[in-house]
């Protein structure tokens, strides 16, 4: 069993997260969903945007930190996100030198430069992506490897950006199966 932090998309802590945070739990896994928005939930990329920017970067990461810090403990923390959550959940990875693991739904980060680290990592991501481009993500894998982390990646030709959320647009019922399949055996693993 794996002790998961999972933090949402620009979107919003919408009903599709607390789907994935059910499904991980019926896996086994313990589950915390905190919301970095305070309740606020939108249905399209700008608003999205518009509210990460009001709140701020620092700030979705103090926040994130204090999520995470009860969390923390002996046994490790996985910390998992989909898109913006993911880039989030890197960020405290990288800088948790007791992480247990990194699950990414849709996103990433540029931190890695100065990370050392040796956790598992595996990255689902849509192929292809036009918030996760494949130079970007050429770089990132290279980044992540050259700071020591396990990396998978998994790549899901035709979806959309955030494929795993039925309400939106992006939705991709085979290419989420095949994510979440992937992602619990990940989980299992750790």
């Amino acid at each position: 069993m794996a002790r998961i932090l999972l933090l949402h998309s620009m979107y919003g802590l919408r009903p599709a997260v607390h789907q994935a945070a059910d499904r991980l739990r019926a896996a086994g896994h313990e589950v915390h969903v905190p919301d970095l928005y305070d309740g606020r939930v939108v249905d399209t990329p700008e608003a999205g945007i518009e509210i990460k920017d009001e709140i701020g970067r620092d700030e979705l990461l103090r926040r994130a930190v204090t999520a995470a810090a009860p969390l923390t403990g002996d046994g490790g923390l996985v910390y998992a996100g989909f898109s913006l959550g993911g880039s989030i959940a890197q960020n405290l990875a990288l800088a948790d030198d007791k992480a247990a693991g990194l699950l990414l739904m849709h996103g990433t980060s540029d931190m890695a430069d100065d990370a050392s680290t040796e956790i598992p990592v595996q990255l689902h991501v849509a192929d292809p992506d036009t918030w996760e481009p494949v130079d970007w993500l050429n770089a990132w894998y290279l980044r992540m490897r050259n700071a020591g982390a396990d990396v998978e990646v998994f790549r899901y030709r035709g979806a959309g950006h955030l494929f795993t959320d039925p309400d939106l647009p992006d939705y991709d019922a085979d290419a989420a199966e095949r994510a979440w399949t992937t992602a619990l055996a990940f989980l299992d693993s750790l």
